[in-house]
Formats: C-alpha cells, sequence, structure tokens
C-alpha cells in the first residue's frame, strides 16, 4: 500500500485488488468504500488470467467481494470473511494508517517462533 495525501489533508492509501480467473470476461470489484457499485471499479485482465484494481481509500475496515460476470464471488486470496445479509460472505480488509512494512512482521513471526519453543 502506498501513502497518499488528499487536499484535505486525510492520508489515504493506495490498495491493490486481485484475482486470478482466466476464465472471466469481466470482473468487478465492490464494497462498501464504493457503495457496492459494480461501475465504479471495474478490474482489468492483465493478460494472463489476472484482474487487477487499484483503489485509493482512507484507513478502516471494509467488506468487499469480486463480481465475475455476473455471479458474486469472494477473494480466494483473503480469509478474512464476514456474514452478510444475504446468507453468504463478504471478505474484510484492514486498511492501516501506516504501512507496518516486514519489520514488524518479523517480530510477530519472532514472537510467535519462541511462544511455540517455549
Amino acid at each position: 500500500m502506498t501513502r497518499i495525501k488528499t487536499r484535505q489533508g486525510i492520508k489515504q492509501r493506495k490498495v491493490t485488488f486481485s484475482l486470478e480467473n482466466a476464465d472471466a470476461n469481466e470482473v468487478f470489484l465492490t464494497g462498501d468504500f464504493n457503495k457496492w457499485n459494480p461501475k465504479t471499479d471495474p478490474m482489468k485482465n492483465d493478460g494472463n488470467g489476472t484482474w487487477v484494481r487499484d483503489v485509493i481509500i482512507p484507513p478502516g475496515k471494509y467488506e468487499y467481494k469480486f463480481l465475475v460476470d455476473g455471479q458474486w464471488k469472494e477473494d480466494p486470496q483473503n480469509d478474512q470473511l464476514y456474514p452478510n445479509c444475504f446468507g453468504t460472505y463478504n471478505n474484510i480488509i484492514n486498511v492501516t494508517a501506516k504501512n507496518k512494512g516486514s519489520e514488524s512482521f518479523f517480530k510477530r513471526l519472532r514472537r510467535w517462533a519462541i511462544s511455540v519453543c517455549l
């Protein structure tokens, strides 16, 4: 994610969503960040079957889903799910104010490894 400042000084983040589906004809990114409007964020096929879309949104917790050839699909790369009112699930993404980077990941991994070894 990349940090971007708006005119009002609110820090926003560039988030890249991707979905591998070589058989799809069209894919849209929908979520509460775009009021679930598929026309807002059509995804682009990279030519190798991966659909990609960048969005710029403020930090926060968001629900989202893909609309693939008219069918709702969850993100297979994200196991964070939340039940929706239709009896299915939406994916959740938590956009942080700052990119914690790989250092904090390795610190967490080290703590986890130490706790497993004890």
